[in-house]
């Protein structure tokens, strides 16, 4: 059963995204397409395009301690969406490990733990990888729908300022990481 929606959610969000592109390729606004209205000030300063603000959050850590974004200004700050059952996350955190180690740059992992099993999955996932950076934990994919996450993983690269610096879709070789980390304030 667990297969099923497992395969059942990676379908509707390939899907998704596929109609979501379309939509933003004909340069027709749509409701997916459009910034829900709470994150939309009237100076147009937090939103989710490079150059706004990002969207304030707090959340649980795996460790059970809270984190808010705003607590890093003044940092780099690299905010990955992400699933233990999640091939290409997988395959990224390794990465994401080495440049938490080998650069000035903050990273928080929100896992999208809706569609987990369970968080000792996600506990687990952390304790396999040897990952040391903060594990957030999007119990009801709140934050994940504040960021209009789709596919995962998807990433936010914010400056020390928290603006947008730029927004990855789909899974980053270290280089790439390193790349947006050096471009930033």
């Amino acid at each position: 059963m667990k297969k099923w929606f497992v395969f059942i959610l990676l379908f509707g969000m390939v899907g998704w995204v596929l109609y979501d592109t379309i939509d933003w390729q004909s340069g027709e606004e749509t409701s997916l397409g459009q910034m829900p209205q709470e994150i939309n000030d009237p100076e147009g300063e937090i939103g989710l395009k490079e150059g706004n603000i990002a969207p304030n959050f707090t959340l649980e850590t795996l460790d059970g301690d809270e984190m808010a974004l705003t607590d890093f200004r003044g940092q780099k700050v690299f905010v990955n969406f992400w699933a233990t059952w999640c091939p290409p996350c997988q395959a990224e955190m390794p990465h994401m490990q080495e440049l938490y180690e080998e650069h000035d740059v903050e990273i928080l992992a929100i896992n999208l733990t809706e569609t987990e099993p369970n968080v000792e999955q996600v506990d687990r996932f952390r304790n396999d990888f040897e990952l040391t950076f903060p594990i957030l934990l999007d119990h009801d994919v709140s934050i994940a729908e504040l960021y209009q996450i789709q596919p995962i993983p998807s990433s936010y690269f914010i400056d020390t300022n928290g603006r947008i610096h730029s927004v990855a879709l789909g899974a980053l070789t270290k280089e790439m990481m390193v790349q947006r980390i050096e471009e930033m304030d």
